[in-house]
């Protein structure tokens, strides 16, 4: 039942369950990397099934405070709240970014450490320039971006040479092989050939990346920050065609775009899809039924030069809801809001725990196995919230961008070869899949057909 405090506000957490959240939800998360991963963080949290304490933490405080959002008891801070309804996490993504904003303050405070003016950590007119500006370059609303064919392209030549590395090295396939080849994938895409071999730009906005997991609490990287956006600006400048850059050099601007501020989200934001896309090839190959649909829709669109791939996209967007590459979705109200349980006060941090939603097992039927079909039938999950990419009108606009590389990346890999994990009992399609999957320590054995 829910509790109402004299004042008509949404009820609030106590000071125990309120230190409960912050250990099982936020410490976690935060120790894991909110902005690029820790490892050894990830490793740990998968071997001590954190992922699952944070669901049971939240579904304990649904049970008992009922649908409504729940303020934490943080008297010294900012107001924050959980919101444990998805008719109200609908209406937070649907209501974005008036009256939630997607520029929340711990947000804005990690990424100032190296894009300080990008669409996500901005608002009012700022946000609608810099939001225009990133729908235009990554076309948006397209299901397949206009350079698609050149993305496939780039993503063959680079899984080839990946593939024969995996021969030399006996049929092993493992994180660090296929970072590297992303890595080279990712700076084609975005900033052109040349920047294939750009390593230094990459490990650049790693340093900036770790010390924004600090936020606030890292003085940051002025001069490291100043040599990458010097770097950047000059592919951006250079406008190579067949890369996103040159779709930038074409792109209308002004004085609040900010080109060379939009840009690093997308290098960032490629970094999880990588993440998404081993452990999808990790599903895949624990999954036999799952992986001869997938070879099926490979081989019937072997010849198209930028092949959608419904399937493969599915089992990406899966990868993404069993373990989302950002689990805390973050909003910060603008105004008093009202809900049925009363008043949340403005300039309250509202998170939407992506887990929660994505794992309930008390309402989706499939919540811990490996469902594409859960992204292919409109309605299999009603109007339950997914997130893999956020959502309304602040959902990632690369989006597509993003599955079209993914999709293709694990065509190119599966295409005439069989994936065993090594060792093969690390995920079995007869139990549950685990609630976090370490990425870093996964590896393959690969067979040709």
């Amino acid at each position: 039942m829910s509790k109402e405090t004299d004042k008509g506000t949404v009820p609030t957490a106590s000071v125990a369950e309120t230190l409960a959240v912050m250990g099982d939800v936020f410490v976690p998360n935060i120790a894991k990397g909110v902005i690029i991963r820790r490892p050894k963080v990830v490793g740990m949290a998968e071997k001590l099934g954190l992922d699952k304490r944070a669901i049971q933490r939240l579904q304990k405080l649904n049970e008992k405070y009922g649908s409504g959002p729940l303020m934490l008891n943080t008297p010294n801070s900012k107001p924050m709240a959980l919101i444990l309804d998805p008719d109200d996490a609908n209406r937070v993504l649907n209501e974005t970014p008036e009256p939630f904003a997607t520029a929340e303050w711990a947000k804005r405070k990690a990424l100032e450490h190296f894009e300080p003016d990008m669409a996500l950590v901005s608002h009012g007119p700022e946000r609608a320039e810099r939001r225009r500006f990133n729908e235009e370059v990554l076309q948006s609303e397209c299901p397949v971006h206009g350079l698609g064919a050149r993305f496939a392209q780039v993503v063959e030549q680079e899984a080839n040479d990946l593939l024969a590395l995996v021969e030399q090295y006996d049929g092993k396939l493992d994180w660090d092989m296929f970072e590297s080849t992303w890595n080279r994938v990712v700076r084609r895409v975005v900033l052109g050939d040349s920047a294939r071999d750009d390593q230094q730009l990459t490990e650049m906005l790693e340093k900036l990346r770790s010390a924004a997991n600090w936020a606030f609490f890292h003085p940051g990287h002025d001069r490291v920050k100043d040599d990458f956006h010097e770097r950047l600006c000059a592919y951006l400048k250079r406008g190579e065609e067949g890369s996103l850059a040159a779709e930038i050099a074409r792109a209308q601007t002004n004085e609040i775009t900010q080109p060379e501020h939009q840009v690093p989200q997308y290098l960032f934001a490629f970094d999880p899809a990588g993440m998404a896309t081993f452990r999808a090839l990790a599903l895949l190959a624990a999954h036999p039924d799952q992986a001869e649909r997938a070879q099926g829709e490979i081989a019937e669109n072997s010849d198209k030069p930028a092949p959608k791939l419904d399937y493969l996209r599915a089992c990406v967007l899966e990868s993404l809801r069993l373990w989302p590459t950002t689990p805390m979705v973050l909003r910060q109200t603008t105004e008093a809001t009202q809900w049925e349980s009363g008043t949340m006060p403005a300039e309250t941090s509202v998170l939407l725990l992506a887990p929660y939603f994505h794992r309930d097992e008390r309402v989706l039927k499939n919540a811990n196995l490996f469902d594409p079909d859960l992204w292919l039938q409109p309605g299999e999950a009603g109007n339950w919230p997914m997130m893999p990419f956020s959502g309304g009108p602040g959902i990632c606009p690369g989006r597509r961008v993003v599955l079209t590389v993914t999709s293709n990346m694990l065509a190119k890999l599966l295409q005439g070869r069989a994936y065993q994990l090594d060792p093969p009992e690390r995920l079995l399609s007869s139990k549950p899949m685990p609630p976090l999957l370490n990425n870093y320590d996964l590896a393959f054995k690969v067979d040709n057909r």
